[in-house]
């Protein structure tokens, strides 16, 4: 085995010259239909956005650029590089990074090859062009303002971009020149998001404070490694338009994020059948009296036979349950007015577990009238979409019951499908599709891309017993 290990083992050198092979290839047969027909604008625009992909993952702060490296160009390249199955499985993980860098470049050269055909040059050899004027540097403020107008950003993201650049704001000032702001005083603006105590603007110590009094205050609570990054990553992604738009003249923020720690258990578990037996009687029979909304009924029953996040039952549309041969299903989907998935991988179908059908679920579907929302009770939320409605609702369900326990909240019913369908022998990557998990491994994520039928789900899922 050491030696089967040895062989498919290959050096930097190897993988480099695979990767600049396939790639330049794969750039002449680019250049030469540039040179047929040109490229289309929208084209153009596409590969731009691939690359402004790839240089934020070199960055780290992104490993969308992945998914970029479809399972045509893997296997492209594998035949290209004529690597055997052992080969590819043992440096997967470096080649497609070499990979991901090849991409990059290779786009650069595509544009750099499309923008020379937008005019003519008239220099001789022997001239010299001018040199390029300083770049301008803007206010911070103004830069911020011009940022946040382009055509980029969903409601929810442009709320919680602005939240992370107030601090620049705060910080700066807003008539601070880009160009007047170092290296230093982005490590320094680091230190200060380190130390921000959570809801700082909501909490009664912190929210009349300044930013340097509110850090000051003792015995606060400070924000999470996750939000620090959220907040680095913002203004790396801030600075490098910046730059590109000639209003500052030196990138700051790469390299700034923190790594880390491995999460702890959240605390959450699932409901045991016991609990989830008094759950499915309360929400059905209403013995309690509780239930007073057929909103938060059926959101909670949607949670409990398809483990789905409470925002994406919140979020859904009327015409997001659908039927396909014969099989009706959630679409859970980000199409529409403050709609949002957690993940890519987030995206998916949901069958409709036949006991929804039994207890009425398509009936109280159907008998709606004409409405964009299927919970039209739930109230949107920047931070929250519509989940918060039905989450506080669950939390007070649950007390009311003296069902209150450390761990066991909305999200639970996920830990509990999960656990359930587990138990009954549904292999991982199946419920893992039913929940909206990203797939692992290389089989999964590449070769099987397209991933369960609808039929499998259903099969899968029905093995949920409350």
């Amino acid at each position: 085995m050491r030696e089967n290990k040895t062989l498919a083992k290959l050096r930097q050198d190897e993988m480099r010259e695979m990767v600049r092979s396939y790639f330049a290839a794969s750039l002449d047969r680019y250049l030469e239909r540039l040179n047929d027909a040109g490229l289309s604008e929208r084209s153009l625009e596409t590969l731009r956005q691939e690359l402004d992909v790839h240089e934020d993952a070199m960055g780290g702060f992104d490993d969308l650029s992945d998914l970029y490296l479809d399972a045509g160009t893997l296997d492209g390249f594998r035949a290209s590089a004529g690597l055997t199955e052992a080969q590819w499985a043992e440096n997967a993980p470096p080649l497609r990074q070499e990979m991901r860098k090849a991409r990059r470049d290779q786009i650069k050269a595509i544009l750099s090859a499309a923008e020379s055909l937008e005019g003519y040059s008239f220099i001789q050899p022997a001239q010299t062009a001018p040199a390029p004027s300083q770049a301008r540097s803007a206010p911070l403020g103004q830069a911020i303002e011009d940022f946040m107008a382009e055509p980029q950003w969903s409601v929810q993201m442009a709320a919680r971009a602005r939240a992370f650049l107030s601090v620049l704001l705060e910080y700066f000032g807003p008539d601070r020149r880009m160009a007047d702001i170092t290296r230093q005083d982005a490590a320094e603006v680091k230190k200060v998001v380190q130390a921000l105590p959570v809801n700082r603007n909501t909490k009664p110590e912190t929210k009349d404070l300044s930013l340097l009094e509110a850090i000051a205050v003792p015995g606060m609570k400070k924000v999470s490694v996750e939000t620090v990054n959220n907040h680095m990553a913002m203004f790396y992604r801030f600075w490098k338009w910046a730059v590109s738009h000639g209003w500052a003249t030196e990138q700051l923020f790469d390299g700034m994020t923190i790594k880390a720690k491995k999460k702890p258990d959240d605390g959450r578990k699932a409901f045991s059948p016991a609990q989830t037996q008094r759950l499915h009687k309360e929400l059905t029979e209403n013995t309690s009296g509780l239930v007073k909304s057929d909103d938060y009924k059926w959101a909670t029953l949607l949670a409990l036979y398809t483990g789905a996040r409470r925002g994406e039952i919140a979020q859904l549309f009327l015409t997001d349950i659908k039927q396909d041969n014969g099989i009706w299903y959630l679409d859970i989907n980000a199409d529409g007015k403050n709609k949002s998935l957690k993940t890519p991988a987030a995206k998916r179908r949901v069958p409709i577990h036949s006991a929804l059908i039994r207890l009425g679920f398509l009936d109280w579907v159907q008998a709606l009238p004409r409405q964009e929302r299927l919970f039209m009770s739930f109230s949107y939320n920047v931070k929250e979409g519509y989940g918060r409605n039905p989450g506080r609702w669950f939390g007070t369900f649950l007390e009311r019951l003296e069902m209150k326990e450390p761990g066991l909240v909305l999200h639970s019913f996920r830990h509990t499908i999960i656990t359930r369908l587990a138990q009954a022998g549904v292999p991982e990557p199946l419920y893992q599709d039913i929940v909206g998990h990203e797939r692992e491994g290389v089989a999964q994520q590449v070769y099987f891309k397209a991933g369960h039928t609808l039929a499998q789900k259903q099969e899968a899922l029905e093995k949920f017993e409350v």
